[in-house]
């Protein structure tokens, strides 16, 4: 592209040199010509005007006087009736300019002069129109180059920027170059840039929540199917089977929220539910894990407790805080439901440390996290409960005790045509 454009340029330049250019030396040619032509013409008036004042006067004229009068080096032939022919000067060969004159005297004056001063004149100024070309081609050039190099490098940066796109590196440059075409690409550059670092992280950040929240149905359900490979009893068999499969349809569950949130986290279908069903649920799933551990999981408060949201969200809310209680946390992991306002509250606590002073009101970011771990699974409980209406937060940091606050009342009916109830 530089070589181009700077060839382009040249190109109109010696285009307009030579229009101009052999224009000007014909009229410069021609003028120095007719110059030199009417220079000649006045040289012979002179002369014959001198011989007329020199025959008025003295009545002859001789050719050391003639002599002094001519100038430069000219040849003068003076004729005089009835007088000698006097010529002055030495006689030019080759091409010569002739002027003629006649004296009020009868006399007549011939002066040449060799064309070689015209020639060398003409040469003079060609040499001028010549210098002031390669001068104004030189500049041309330079012009060019600059120019090329103003739009060359900003093509060159649009294409690594672009490159970079392709090879994931999708941080914007935010790189101006003044000219409003280059500008207007950069800007949609830009903000494919930022498009793409937006679906990066969400997609980064689905596949760790998805991690992170299938990893308890998938330990559980693996639990209850090790349950069954120890036992030779039918009806414990088909039990634990029967469980499996619930576990199963959550796991289900989980998998549809997950993909649903990272479409729309606002996408929910919002019903009332029994609190108790998936508080007892969650016990029942996580009592195994416990006992192993040689803890125990129990449930108490106001029964019979209904609130507004979705069931599987909530039971997922819940299996993040018990596991959290389960890794971090010691003792004996309560679930207490309580009523304040219009809010039905679940609490969950334990009698381990505690959350640390330091993380605070941080212990809901991502990737913070008081011992070795993923620093996802409160951000992604709090998460689901904003997305069911709800709130999650931290009510007290020693011992600890975690608040899921959901909503007792429906909301309002939207109207007709204007789709299907959304909490947010």
């Amino acid at each position: 592209m530089r070589r181009r454009l700077i060839q382009s340029t040249l190109a109109v330049v010696l285009v307009v040199i030579a229009v101009f250019g052999v224009s000007l030396v014909i009229v410069e040619t021609r003028t120095i010509s007719s110059t030199a032509q009417e220079r000649v013409d006045l040289e012979a008036v002179r002369l014959a005007s001198i011989v007329d004042s020199r025959l008025i006067g003295t009545g002859s004229v001789d050719e050391r006087f003639l002599r002094e009068q001519i100038r430069d080096a000219r040849y003068a032939v003076i004729r005089i009736p009835g007088e000698p022919v006097i010529e002055v000067g030495s006689k030019p060969s080759g091409d010569v300019l002739r002027g003629k004159a006649t004296g009020e005297e009868g006399e007549t004056v011939l002066v040449e002069e060799p064309s070689s001063s015209v020639t060398r004149e003409v040469g003079r100024t060609l040499l001028i129109i010549g210098l002031v070309a390669l001068l104004a081609v030189i500049a041309a050039v330079l012009l060019a180059i600059r120019q090329a190099n103003r739009l060359s490098s900003p093509l060159t940066d649009l294409a690594e920027t672009a490159e970079r796109l392709g090879s994931g590196d999708p941080r914007p440059r935010h790189k101006r170059y003044g000219v409003p075409e280059l500008d207007r690409v950069a800007d949609v550059l830009d903000s494919s840039a930022e498009r793409i670092a937006r679906m990066l992280t969400a997609e980064r950040r689905l596949a760790a929540d998805a991690s992170h929240q299938l990893r308890t149905p998938l330990t559980a359900l693996s639990m209850r199917l090790e349950e069954i490979t120890l036992t030779d009893e039918p009806e414990t068999v088909k039990e634990e089977a029967t469980i499996a499969l619930s576990q199963v349809e959550r796991l289900t569950d989980v998998v549809d929220r997950l993909l649903t949130n990272s479409r729309d986290p606002r996408s929910g279908s919002a019903v009332t539910f029994e609190l108790d069903d998936v508080i007892q649920q969650q016990i029942a799933e996580w009592r195994p894990a416990y006992r192993s551990e040689g803890r125990a999981i129990v449930s108490s408060g106001k029964r019979h407790l209904t609130a507004v949201g979705t069931p599987g969200a909530v039971a997922q809310v819940l299996a993040a805080l018990i596991e959290n209680s389960l890794m971090h946390g010691g003792g004996t992991v309560a679930l207490r439901t309580r009523v304040t306002g219009n809010q039905a509250v679940v609490e969950v606590t334990d009698e381990g440390p505690g959350v640390p002073g330091d993380l605070g009101a941080r212990i809901f970011e991502r990737a913070i996290s008081g011992r070795n771990s993923t620093g996802i699974g409160l951000a992604v409980a709090r998460d689901l409960a904003e997305a069911d209406g709800g709130r999650l937060e931290l009510l007290q940091g020693r011992p600890p005790v975690f608040g899921l606050f959901l909503s007792r009342t429906p909301p309002p009916k939207k109207p007709s045509g204007e789709g299907g109830q959304t909490v947010r």
